[in-house]
């Protein structure tokens, strides 16, 4: 198998993120929601402002990507609250307001970036990049336990130095366990981890990412205590 290359493509540089999708307009939200899922992201689409405020509430995200116009409440009023609750995670907003007056409400607010509707995939994500590097995506040093090594900056793995190919769940599922190697992870941490709200999990969904990855790397790689959950070893 080739080695992993020495410098990770400068393009790519954004890592596996969580996202909170928050956009009433189904035609628009399907299409964002398969483009973060294409590139290797998981998305939860939220339709409404105050399942936006109980999603953020109920689970760790990333980067929130926020329409304004919301039923029940507006993203201006959830982005408020946001920043009042002292919650720095990043929001790009995305709307069809292109006013220079709602722009600067929403920039005023907290907001990390303004993108006008319609866009593009690309200029999407090539926000979701300059964001990540604001807060420090591009300074993500690699994730290791020694054997097994992650570089979130181009989403590149390798074990024991030698290239792994990964699928988008097992790459986020290696990412969750290698943030805190030696840690048993419990089977609802990791599918909180891999997948989306929206995805239908089956009860050894786990399992069979883990036995892939073991085909992929080796049975110890990835160690089970039974009953408990999962790790990677220390071996640094």
């Amino acid at each position: 198998m080739n080695r992993l290359p020495h410098k990770p493509d400068a393009s790519r540089i954004i890592h596996s993120m969580r996202i909170l999708l928050v956009e009433d307009d189904p035609q628009i939200g399907s299409a964002i929601a398969s483009a973060l899922d294409d590139a290797g992201m998981a998305a939860d689409w939220i339709e409404d402002g105050e399942a936006a405020l109980a999603s953020l509430d109920a689970g760790a995200f990333e980067l929130v990507l926020l329409d304004i116009g919301l039923p029940k409440r507006d993203g201006l009023s959830v982005l408020r609250q946001i920043r009042q609750q002292q919650n720095s995670v990043p929001v790009i907003i995305i709307t069809a307001r292109d006013a220079v007056e709602d722009r600067i409400a929403g920039l005023d607010l907290g907001a990390d970036d303004y993108l006008v509707k319609p866009f593009s995939v690309g200029e999407l994500m090539a926000r979701l990049r300059a964001v990540a590097r604001r807060h420090g995506g591009n300074a993500q040093p690699l994730l290791s336990n020694g054997d097994i090594t992650l570089n979130p900056a181009d989403k590149s793995a390798s074990y024991l130095n030698t290239e792994l190919v990964l699928t988008g769940k097992e790459y986020r599922l290696l990412h969750a366990l290698l943030v805190t190697p030696g840690r048993l992870f419990s089977r609802e941490e990791l599918e909180e981890k891999v997948y989306s709200w929206e995805e239908e999990v089956s009860s050894n969904a786990i399992e069979f990412l883990i036995h892939g990855l073991r085909l992929k790397t080796d049975k110890s790689a990835i160690k089970n205590v039974r009953g408990l959950g999962w790790m990677v070893p220390k071996n640094d």
